[in-house]
């Protein structure tokens, strides 16, 4: 098995990529180690010293490190972590588990405007924003805002403010009227 590896927007996040599979649909954040018991996978990437964040894709894993430590450091065994995890034929969510994240429900009076900003999420926004190791999704939309929760390698990278308001802001005000402003969720 051979993995490749990209480099992100965000310095402190690594795109790993195992040639095959991840998850069949929709993305997994574990932004902590506490709540990776749901996969394998991730756990077995947290026992890496050194790692603060996990990530899947359909076709990739993102992996944050903290501060404090090197990727030269700390990548050789976190490739180890995971060509480990894949020869074990174990999978990649434990059980009934499936992909956590997504955008989320939202019920009222705007429910065609919210349909047209998911939309132009999911096929302009975020298989670009995949490319760079990381998610935005859908948290809500209140009086003209809307509200979106940044994941994987987009959490907490120095452009990702940029690419809220000079990107996807303006995407979102150029197709709906209805959208002033687009502003992160921590969740």
């Amino acid at each position: 098995m051979f993995i490749q590896t990209e480099s992100t927007p965000n310095p402190a996040t690594l795109k790993f990529l195992p040639g095959q599979t991840v998850l069949e649909a929709g993305t997994a954040d574990f932004p902590t180690a506490e709540g990776a018991s749901a996969s394998p996978l991730a756990t077995r990437i947290f026992a890496v010293n050194g790692v603060s964040g996990v990530f899947f894709g359909n076709d990739f894993v993102t992996v944050t490190k903290g501060d404090d430590i090197e990727w030269d450091h700390i990548k050789p065994a976190i490739l180890g972590a995971i060509m480990e995890h894949f020869q074990s034929g174990q999978p990649v969510m434990a059980g009934e588990a499936t992909a956590p994240s997504g955008h989320a429900e939202h019920h009222g009076e705007d429910g065609e405007i919210v349909g047209q900003i998911k939309e132009l999420l999911d096929t302009r926004v975020r298989p670009a924003v995949a490319q760079d190791g990381g998610d935005i999704t859908f948290h809500g939309f209140d009086r003209g805002v809307v509200y979106l929760h940044m994941q994987g390698a987009c959490a907490g990278c120095p452009s990702s403010t940029l690419t809220l308001k000079m990107g996807i802001e303006n995407l979102l005000r150029h197709y709906i009227p209805e959208v002033t402003e687009v502003r992160p969720v921590a969740v």
